[in-house]
Parts: C-alpha cells; structure tokens; sequence
C-alpha cells in the first residue's frame, strides 16, 4: 500500500462526522444515508484500499453475482421458525367453578404438595371448589402467595414446587 493510501488511513479518525460523510460521497459518488462514524470510517477506509490495490477481480464479482441471485432474501424469519406450532398441546389456563377460578395445572381438591425446601418439608393442601390452598392454617389464593411466604420474596408458585409442566 502507497504511503499516501496509508496516511490517509490513519487520518479517519481525527475526521469530524462531518468531514467523513463528506469524503465518502467523493469516493462513492453518492451521499451517506448514515452519521455512524465507525460505519464511515469502514466503508472510506475500503474504498481507498480497494481504489489503492484494485478492487475484486472479475471473476470474483461474477461468482458473487450468481450467489446473489440464488439466494432467497428474507426480511423476517417465517412465522412457523419464530414460533413453531406445538403439536397437541392446548391448555385452558383455568376453569370455572361457581364463584371461583380454578387453574388447571393445580392438582386435584384435597391433593397435597409436598416439597422439601431449606430442610424443611412443606405441605400445601389444595382446598375444594376454588377455595384457595392452605399452608400452616392459613389461605392462599395462588401458589405464588405460598411460596413468597415461605421465601419471602416474589418467586413463581408452579416453579417452586416443581409443578411448571404439570397438566
């Protein structure tokens, strides 16, 4: 590379924002669409290197021709790899009970859950007819409440005592 290409190089950075928008429609012919310096000093420092050495071969912009032309351009991913479809699942996330709410992945009235936690073993009974849950005689509405009870700070209820896949 000449001594010239080199120092013109190494001055890009000291360029104003201004001044690189500027040097790069004299190199490109056209003006920047960006003040993204980093951007600017990229593309003017590939333009004095590729007018400097020579630019790509011939045969080289053919082959990245053909590649263009079969590749399938995509602005967004299609829906079904954003979100693939689940087969099968479908969960109601509650049902009604008169009165009341009941969620479904809560296991059935007078079912216990039991985990162990902290040395300790936890029991929260699941009270008929949407009525809540009881852990230690007192009432919960959620599992949620329980386990910010017992942890005392916000936690998931189905994480914490391990019932998140339960159906």
């Amino acid at each position: 590379m000449s001594d010239t290409t080199q120092r013109e190089l190494d001055g890009l950075p000291r360029m104003t924002t201004g001044e690189l928008a500027e040097r790069y429609e004299q190199l490109h012919g056209q003006p920047c669409r960006t003040r993204h310096r980093a951007y600017l000093i990229r593309k003017i420092a590939w333009r004095l290197q590729a007018n400097a050495e020579g630019d790509l071969s011939e045969r080289a912009r053919r082959r990245a021709a053909e590649l263009a032309n079969d590749a399938e351009v995509r602005v967004m991913a299609p829906r079904t790899v954003v979100s693939p479809p689940q087969p099968g699942v479908a969960v109601t996330s509650t049902r009604r009970v008169p009165n009341a709410l009941i969620d479904v992945r809560l296991p059935p009235a007078g079912s216990a859950i039991v985990r162990q936690y902290k040395g300790r073993k936890l029991r929260v009974v699941v009270l008929p007819d949407g009525q809540g849950l009881e852990y230690e005689g007192e009432r919960y509405r959620t599992l949620s409440a329980v386990a910010k009870r017992i942890t005392g700070s916000h936690i998931n209820g189905f994480r914490f005592f391990h019932l998140e896949h339960a159906q």
